[in-house]
């Protein structure tokens, strides 16, 4: 922070305490307040008293983000090609642009980097400290942030902030990007207005969550949605939709929810579909669970392949407990998972949706069977000429995936245009 800053941001704060002003993040008062405080500098400064002022609007900037923003890391947040920021160490501030990372020039004192987080976390009622040196939470604008702190790390804090962007809402955006065909598209479409339960695969950074929400604003107008998660990243545009976290222990231990505590409790909410953020643990076996009761349903997990999502969802339900064990988690993943989306994240940081699998329903040596929908064929993700073994829900909600999915298809996947929901007898 330059010493004009330093000096104009002080006396900004003065202000604010003598009148008694509570800005409460309200950036346009603020920067009524700067600007003042930026004349009133520059005038001083006029008359030989202070440093004259190189950019009074790149100063005052500056003044709002350490007052209402997040100082240094601010301009960060507002640049739209910015997905992630990272803080290694207060001199080791990273981003990614485009799935790719990059080191800035940025350097914060230990003393600022705490402060920050404490920035954060304030409107969020979730605390880290020594007895809890892990925080997840979601910002204002729906960034989630991680922070992690010694001596859990070795000397620094370890920062993250995965930002939140609305560009990307639905299958068409994904489209438009190159990371998914029109034919994928339309049959992913298909596959959730026909209620099937989806399962999205991939790594971290690989897309999940946002192809997830993706998905979701392909359902029906008419649907209500219930979403889980340990801190809130999903953005579901439907007007008829219930939002719910999990919750941290209190300094007394208690109080927490857990995400097998949100999917229970999800069940009495009359939901047309349940969406599980992503499933780490043992609260696969809940959503298995309500899945079985015949709710459409669709989460996200990390996987390397969509079969490899498969085996994963047959292990995580073991951690619920001895009484659980594979000759009821296997049959019960073959029956109720219909789809398995794989995304993958290359390393020039394009994401692109790999491999779309249908469980059959089948179980050999241990293993679940699949059909392959779609797959990457010279560097492109096309159709198999194969179909879903299981079709009944397709059938009951009027639609027939043959449509798209047989050979020849592909050679007009640009010509496939979106069918309105009305005209599929869906609705």
């Amino acid at each position: 922070m330059s010493q004009a800053v330093s000096i104009i941001t002080e006396r900004v704060r003065e202000r604010v305490r003598r009148e008694g002003i509570d800005l409460g993040g309200d950036r346009e008062l603020a920067g009524r307040l700067v600007r003042d405080e930026v004349r009133s500098y520059s005038e001083r400064a006029l008359a030989g008293t202070l440093p004259m002022l190189a950019d009074e609007q790149g100063t005052a900037r500056d003044v709002i983000a350490s007052i209402v923003g997040l100082g240094p890391l601010q301009p960060l947040l507002d640049d739209p090609d910015i997905e992630e920021i990272w803080i290694n160490a207060p001199d080791r501030v990273f981003v990614a642009r485009g799935g790719v990372s990059e080191q800035t020039g940025i350097v914060l004192s230990p003393a600022q980097v705490r402060d920050l987080v404490e920035r954060m976390l304030q409107s969020t009622g979730r605390r880290v400290d020594l007895s809890s040196p892990f925080v997840d939470a979601s910002l204002p604008d729906s960034s989630r942030l991680h922070v992690t702190i010694p001596d859990v790390t070795r000397e620094h804090w370890a920062v993250n902030i995965r930002k939140f962007t609305r560009r990307i809402a639905q299958l068409q955006a994904l489209v438009e990007l190159g990371s998914l065909t029109p034919l994928a598209a339309e049959f992913l479409r298909m596959c959730v207005l026909s209620g099937q339960n989806i399962v999205v695969s991939g790594a971290t950074q690989a897309g999940k969550t946002t192809l997830l929400g993706a998905l979701l604003s392909a359902a029906r107008p008419s649907d209500r949605i219930v979403t889980v998660e340990e801190t809130f990243e999903l953005d579901v545009t439907a007007r008829d939709v219930v939002a719910m976290q999990c919750r941290q222990p209190s300094l007394e231990g208690t109080g927490e929810i857990t995400l097998r505590r949100l999917i229970k409790e999800s069940l009495r909410m009359r939901p047309d579909r349940l969406v599980v953020g992503e499933v780490r643990e043992a609260e696969s076996l809940d959503l298995l669970i309500a899945l079985n009761s015949g709710l459409p349903g669709a989460c996200s997990v990390h996987a390397n392949s969509a079969q490899d999502a498969l085996a994963k969802l047959c292990i995580l339900p073991l951690l619920a407990g001895r009484n659980i064990d594979a000759s009821f988690v296997v049959p019960t993943v073959a029956s109720v998972v219909d789809i398995v989306v794989h995304c993958e994240l290359d390393r020039h940081g394009a994401r692109r949706v790999t491999e779309i699998i249908a469980p059959t329903g089948e179980i050999d040596d241990g293993a679940i069977l699949s059909t392959g929908i779609f797959s990457m064929r010279s560097g492109e993700l096309a159709a198999t000429g194969a179909l879903p073994a299981r079709m009944a829900k397709f059938r009951a909600a009027g639609l027939d995936p043959a449509v798209l999915l047989q050979p020849g298809t592909a050679a007009v996947a640009h010509a496939v245009t979106p069918v309105p929901v009305e005209e599929t007898g869906a609705a």
